[in-house]
């Protein structure tokens, strides 16, 4: 501020110096013609007393001195009033020049005014700045403290911030031995699940074993009891024990007449649908016989043995039938209108019709002896369906949150898995309700088709929309073997695969059309097959009844292949 003072003063200084020499002018000018005035005047008296002087001649000569001498004074007279008006008009002349120099300074008075009353200005803005200044300076003593004390609380920030991330290291520390020694634990939960697991198994197959003894001595015994009869060894009156040879499996999953045979070579060729066909399935309780299902509306039953058809079933007029099933003489469908339709295979009549999705069913299966139906549907729910009565019964809903592709019933049923839209599968209790796990990102797309694996309830085959077919432990919810290959492509949401009878085996269509088998245990391609002129959509693997005949697929042209 004290800068921008002086150089205020110094712009005053140069603006006022200029005048100095014009008032010094001035008064100069001033006292010339203060002197010519003089003059002038003393000339003027000089003038009169000359003028007396020439009428004191004039009078002399008049009265007798002669004419010489007024001659004389007319010529002096003369030339004093020659040097009176040469006199006058220098003084006109330096009165002009003072006039206009007055002019002068009165302008320049002017300037010197508003240069004053600039400097005034001037004056005042400086004060107002150095008010401003000594506020600023106030202002920045105040900001100074202030910066003092926040440097203060920084450092104590700084402070409680290293304080903090010594804390949340030892948290850190304290999480990462939680952690480990959490993933110990579920190590040692997944060892000791599957040492149970495994012991479970061995139990299961002690107990087989010795059901199997059992009926062995069952055998004996009809046999003793017989001989012991034959040779009169029995009593007149005592009945021989009905004593039966019944198998308590009760999945039914056993083979037919002859042992799991691979596909080799289409056997027969039918066009089972006028247009897409979306679904295959054999009979579960070994019967020739194979269910397909349509956008026809229709679901029809053929004959394994030399491909006629058995049946004709209607499922509504718009209906298009997106799932079916069949065992021993009960076929059930589902579809777009919302519903399930059973009907009796050997009247063709519908018996029941379940209502209650209200979007469309995307899967069905039938399980416990043909009594109980089980539906998903795009609702997001599964329903369980008691059918052993005239009138049908819902039993349960089971809820999710992803549309349900596919669904299987275990050979115990107690076990539902269900496919789903959003790349998993989840596994509930068919009597509680219960979900009993939820495995996600089986696949990075949708999981098309699911299915239990025939001798252990502990694997389930998934096919997924990311064109690879898996085996998953549903223990451990990881893979177990994955089948691919660069002409295997799935793009159907609906699109099935299936494991053999025996297990050993694992089939799938593809889009292109094609048929692939794999080795089960070791994920080898065994069989690559082509008979489908456009997307392969369903693919089932059944026991092959007294025909022999096991492998079927069909594809979007609604053709039907059944393969020897």
């Amino acid at each position: 501020m004290e800068d921008l003072y002086q150089l205020v003063l110094e712009r005053n200084n140069r603006e006022t110096n200029p005048f100095a020499p014009i008032h010094a002018a001035n008064a100069t000018l001033l006292n010339q013609i203060d002197a010519l005035q003089a003059k002038c005047s003393d000339l003027e008296r000089e003038l009169v007393i000359q003028r007396e002087k020439g009428q004191s001649n004039e009078t002399i000569a008049t009265g007798g001195r002669g004419a010489v001498p007024q001659s004389v004074a007319l010529k002096e007279e003369t030339r004093l009033r020659e040097k009176l008006e040469k006199l006058q008009e220098e003084l006109n002349e330096k009165l002009k020049a003072s006039a206009e120099e007055q002019a002068n300074i009165l302008e320049l008075t002017k300037e010197l005014s508003s240069v004053k009353d600039l400097n005034v200005a001037q004056e005042s803005t400086i004060s107002k700045l150095k008010a401003e200044n000594d506020r600023k300076e106030r202002s920045m003593d105040h900001m100074a403290s202030e910066l003092s004390d926040a440097k203060s609380r920084t450092k104590l920030a700084e402070q409680q911030y290293v304080g903090l991330k010594n804390s949340i290291r030892v948290l850190q520390e304290e999480n990462d031995l939680i952690k480990k020694e959490n993933q110990e634990l579920a190590t040692r939960f997944i060892t000791e699940k599957e040492r149970l697991s495994d012991e479970m198994n061995k139990l299961t197959e002690m107990v087989e074993k010795y059901k199997r003894e059992v009926q062995i001595l069952h055998g004996l015994k009809e046999q003793d009891d017989k001989r012991r009869s034959w040779f009169g060894l029995g009593s007149k009156g005592e009945k021989t024990p009905d004593v039966s040879n019944k198998s308590d499996d009760k999945d039914g999953r056993k083979f037919g007449t002859i042992s799991v045979v691979v596909p080799t070579a289409p056997k027969q060729t039918v066009q089972a649908h006028k247009g897409e066909a979306s679904c295959v399935r054999y009979d579960a309780s070994g019967a020739d016989l194979v269910a397909t299902g349509g956008a026809d509306s229709s679901v029809q039953v053929w004959d394994t043995s030399n491909g006629t058809l058995k049946a004709s079933l209607r499922g509504g007029s718009s209906n298009s039938i997106i799932s079916c099933d069949i065992s021993n003489g009960v076929v059930i469908g589902g579809g777009s209108d919302k519903t399930c339709r059973v009907w009796n295979l050997r009247t063709g009549r519908m018996i029941h019709h379940l209502v209650g999705h209200v979007h469309k069913i995307t899967c069905v299966r039938l399980f416990g002896g043909e009594r109980g139906v089980v539906t998903g549907s795009a609702d997001r729910s599964i329903k369980v369906w008691d059918i052993s009565k005239q009138t049908y019964r819902q039993t349960a809903t089971l809820r999710h949150s992803s549309t349900a592709n596919c669904v299987d019933v275990s050979a115990d049923l107690f076990t539902v898995v269900t496919a789903h839209l959003d790349g998993g599968i989840r596994l509930f209790n068919l009597q509680s309700g219960d979900r009993l796990a939820d495995i996600s990102h089986i696949h990075e797309g949708a999981v098309t088709s699911v299915q239990f694996h025939p001798k252990d309830n502990s694997k389930v085959l998934t096919n997924g929309m990311d064109s690879f077919v898996k085996i998953v432990d549903i223990r451990t919810g990881t893979p177990l073997q994955t089948f691919s290959d660069p002409q295997l492509h799935t793009s159907y949401g609906w699109a099935s695969a299936a494991f053999s009878p025996d297990g050993r085996y694992v089939g799938s269509g593809s889009t292109t059309g094609m048929i692939f088998v794999w080795e089960a245990e070791h994920g080898k391609l065994k069989k690559k097959l082509k008979n489908h002129e456009s997307c392969v959509c369903g693919f089932a693997w059944g026991r092959g009844g007294s025909s022999g005949q096991q492998v079927a697929s069909v594809d979007k042209q609604g053709v039907l292949t059944l393969w020897s």
